[in-house]
């Protein structure tokens, strides 16, 4: 995953490649005991490149470890007491060869910013995620088959180093298994895979799950999970009680968590316009829709905050430590692989949710991750051109404090009393009161959570304190804390967290009380409201649906205009209630309850529950309301709804991924129907017999827009042939200049030095062919990488490297692809668009075939661009500088 494209013709991807570089999965070695390697302190490790990087003023970055040590760091994570442990990924995103990754701890013993000594703590290949939490290392990554020496799964699991001596104990305990789709993971490797773990207060471990989904992954209390497309999964630390958190997502590579269980992710959607990054707020049950449904369906979806452009999001922190000036403090903080950046997302409540400013922070060559430990010190990880497969020689860590900073020891908080342990969860340091909660947690329960609600129920303490204290309370009491909690719920402060914790663990929700979330409805707070919704929804009582239904939906909740894109990654805080209701709807089945609803004032709401709801009882309402209600906008819902239950999508087995390009048309991908759909047609075929020629446009509108596959209803799209610019590579080939003369090391020092001009590189990219294949503009059909933004996600040098070897690393998406099928037909070129029914590819003159879906007997990816070698030897050095200033300023 963090796999990066650097192809110009085929390139804008490179973004978002590298960051699924960092996801390729990882193999599950029993490590071996390994020596400790020796100090390192006559060794340079400054960080000497402060005049061609940036970060603000006021802070202090130096060079921890390098290649020699830490090559190709996908992923790293701090200990509380600053020990630093790397995922060295030797494997990369493509790569499929197992016995090629580690993770390494890092030891400065005596905290003056210079590593002393490390060990090759635990083989895994591939990691994608590490947690520390005291004596135990956390590691997500791939598992390969001894049997075939291909990837067979993805794997949580947790180490131990009790002797702390630096290196795994033994084998390590599993927690989650097959936590990623095994078949693609063998076949293209980790770049849509199971990334980043992060822990939140509440005690869960939150897995950051790309777009490839898991099939049947298995925690320790047998609990199978499948789940279709990327999100956030949750677990606890002891492997069980495993459930989806979110849903939605293409390739979030990792999670931000603040002190109030607010989550924030940085990920990237390939929207037809350049895998442009979206930053969201995480709310537990939503649907962010990608890809079914963030284009033409928005009115269902949670949007994003915001649209930030091209991008390759990576590690995700929230910092909350004290040693931190208050400017960059309490924010999200965000790696962007691709643009090589550490950003601040600066975050301002908007009702249940954020609105947010994003403002750089640290360049960093291709950051992957970030963590920082308890007295402040921040580690971020740089790939630094290890391409996709790896290097030895590339890679480092990097550690940032505030300037003035003095290390502060961070107490063994084993050693330490209940009392002291409680009275920690007021420190200012997140990172503190997550340690002391986790063992509190593990101290006898009448003691602790005794201690943990005193620190709850002091008004006098600071929020953040007392939402610690509560949710380690939850944690520790389980079920015989429902009476405690209840009484927190009539607090103003604490009423959200104690609603929260009420139904955050399914086992012994049945003795909870529906009272305060009923009550909780009509809370004045948003956000309280939102968890009253949340928690009803998870304790399943059809006796809420009522009230549920109840939920005001905005004027905002409209559906996209036809063929135009909705509004995906723009704040809509009055869309979150009525979202969630429907999220909680349809969880407990509550279809009496919405069909009855339909025709009075709460109709909206409970046809918008209806669309998800696959039971026979749901069509029989729908079809016996229609003749019953009068008004026609809900007449016209009621078909609406119908048409969207003709197809359910098909269960999920994971033999397939819809690929970096899927057909984002929705609803639904591989849509079946089922025991209904039969009726749903003859109604649907009842009702058209009756209208017009305007009502017969309706009926092909709803044919269309929900894929219904109806022949006789029309609207279907017809597959146009296209066929665009024509270019004769075989002239442009033919010509030498100086660029066809130099090295590529010459070129490069002589970009340089000659800036070019943009002007005549507008002319040049028409001239050299490379308008066959890239459009500069959205308002352009798309056709190979998009370039209208290349600006923003590589500098000059990549660009140029991309023009001169196109090969050496193939965009995500636009590998050239042979496809063979019936009729003894074959086709080369790369995918613009996959749907469950027919491929849409096109070859490098231009030239677009649609091939059914059925219709093929073989695929095959090849190693090569489809640009040819060359296309630049013509030019000039300052034409080819041109070239390259022009590509590197489109940034829309």
């Amino acid at each position: 995953m963090l796999k990066f494209s650097l192809t110009l013709f085929l390139c804008i991807s490179f973004l978002l490649t590298f960051k699924y570089f960092a996801n390729t999965g990882a193999s599950g070695i029993t490590p071996a005991k390994r020596s400790v390697s020796s100090s390192t302190k006559g060794r340079d490790l400054n960080f000497s490149k402060r005049d061609s990087l940036h970060w603000p003023a006021g802070f202090t970055i130096t060079r921890f470890t390098g290649p020699d040590i830490t090559p190709s760091p996908a992923c790293l994570a701090v200990a509380a007491t600053g020990e630093v442990f790397v995922g060295v990924d030797m494997i990369g995103s493509l790569g499929k060869d197992p016995g090629k990754g580690r993770i390494i701890k890092l030891i400065d013993s005596d905290n003056d910013g210079k590593l002393d000594k490390h060990t090759d703590f635990a083989d895994v290949d591939d990691p994608r995620g590490i947690l520390i939490m005291g004596d135990q290392v956390f590691v997500l990554h791939t598992v390969f088959s001894k049997e075939t020496g291909k990837a067979s799964g993805m794997i949580l699991e947790v180490f131990e180093d009790k002797d702390h001596d630096g290196i795994a104990d033994g084998p390590p305990k599993p927690l989650i298994e097959h936590l990623s789709n095994a078949h693609m993971l063998a076949e293209r490797g980790t770049d849509h895979a199971t990334n980043g773990i992060r822990m939140g207060i509440d005690g869960w471990i939150y897995i950051a799950v790309g777009d490839f989904g898991f099939h049947d992954a298995t925690d320790r209390d047998g609990k199978k999970l499948t789940m279709l497309g990327g999100g956030i999964i949750r677990v606890r630390p002891n492997g069980k009680e495993m459930e989806v958190y979110t849903h939605g997502t293409r390739n979030i590579y990792d999670v931000a968590i603040d002190s109030y269980m607010n989550i924030f992710t940085r990920d990237n959607t390939n929207d037809g316009g350049g895998w442009n990054i979206r930053f969201s707020h995480h709310i537990q049950s939503g649907e962010y829709g990608y890809p079914l449904l963030f284009k033409h369906f928005t009115d269902e979806i949670l949007p994003g905050l915001v649209d930030l452009g091209g991008g390759s999001g990576t590690g995700s922190l929230f910092m909350d430590e004290p040693t931190w000036p208050e400017k960059y403090n309490h924010v999200p903080m965000t790696a962007d692989w691709g643009r090589s950046e550490l950003y601040i997302n600066r975050v301002t409540p908007d009702g249940p949710s954020f609105t947010q400013a994003e403002e750089p922070f640290i360049e960093l060559p291709q950051i992957t991750d970030l963590d920082v430990d308890g007295s402040g010190r921040l580690y971020l990880s740089a790939w630094d051109g290890a391409g996709y497969s790896g290097s030895a020689s590339k890679g480092y860590v990097i550690r940032a404090i505030p300037n003035g900073w003095s290390y502060k020891a961070f107490p063994d908080v084993k050693a330490m009393t209940v009392a002291d342990l409680a009275n920690m969860l007021k420190s200012q340091s997140a990172v503190a009161r997550l340690n002391a909660s986790q063992e509190l947690i593990t101290r006898p329960a009448s003691e602790s959570s005794k201690a943990a609600f005193a620190i709850a129920s002091e008004t006098g303490a600071p929020l953040y304190a007392r939402a610690a204290a509560l949710f380690t309370y939850a944690q520790i009491a389980r079920e015989s804390g429902i009476s405690n909690l209840v009484q927190l719920t009539h607090d103003n402060a604490l009423r959200e967290f104690a609603l929260r914790e009420l139904t955050d663990r399914k086992d012994g929700i049945a003795q909870v009380p529906i009272a305060p979330f009923l009550s909780a409805l009509k809370d004045p707070s948003p956000r309280v409201q939102a968890a009253a919704i949340i928690g009803l929804g998870r304790l399943g009582r059809l006796e809420a649906a009522h009230e549920l239904l109840k939920t005001k939906v905005p004027a905002s909740f409209v559906a996209p205009a036809k063929n135009t894109e909705g509004p995906h990654a723009t704040p809509n805080s009055a869309i979150i209630l009525p979202h969630l209701a429907v999220r909680a709807l349809v969880s407990m089945n509550a279809v009496d309850a919405c069909v009855s609803a339909i025709g009075t004032p709460n109709s909206t709401l409970g046809l918008w529950a209806l669309r998800y709801m696959y039971d026979a009882r749901a069509v029989n309402g729908l079809i016996a309301a229609y003749p019953k209600v009068k008004d026609l906008k809900t007449k016209k819902q009621i078909l609406v709804t119908l048409a969207r239950l003709y197809k359910q999508e098909a269960p999920y087995d994971a033999s397939w991924w819809w690929g970096t390009r899927p057909d984002s048309h929705g609803p639904i991908y591989k849509g079946v129907t089922w025991e209904a759909s039969p009726r749903i047609e003859k109604f649907l075929t009842l009702q058209r017999s009756k209208s017009g020629a305007a009502g017969k446009q309706f009926f092909a509108d709803l044919n269309e827009r929900h894929q219904m596959g109806i022949t006789a209803f029309g609207g279907e799209e017809k597959d146009a042939a296209t066929k665009e610019v024509k270019v004769d590579l075989a002239k442009i080939l033919n010509k030498k200049g100086q660029i066809g003369n130099t090295s590529i090391e010459d070129v490069m020092l002589m970009l340089a030095k000659v800036k070019g001009d943009p002007k005549i590189g507008k002319a040049l990219f028409t001239r050299q062919g490379c308008v066959a294949c890239h459009s500069l503009t959205r308002g352009e059909k798309l056709k190979g990488p998009f370039m209208g933004q290349i600006g923003s996600i590589m500098n000059r040098q990549q660009i140029a490297e991309s023009i001169l070897k196109p090969s050496a690393s193939i965009s995500q998406g636009f590998a050239t692809v042979m496809i063979t099928a019936k009729g003894n037909k074959s086709y080369m070129g790369f995918i613009t668009d996959e749907s469950a029914q027919k491929i849409v590819m096109r070859n490098i003159t231009g030239d677009v075939f649609t091939i059914k879906s059925s219709d093929v007997l073989s695929r095959k990816e090849l190693k090569t661009s489809m640009m040819p070698v060359g296309l630049a030897n013509a030019l000039s050095y300052d034409e080819f500088a041109s070239l390259v200033t022009f590509l590197s300023q489109q940034k829309n």
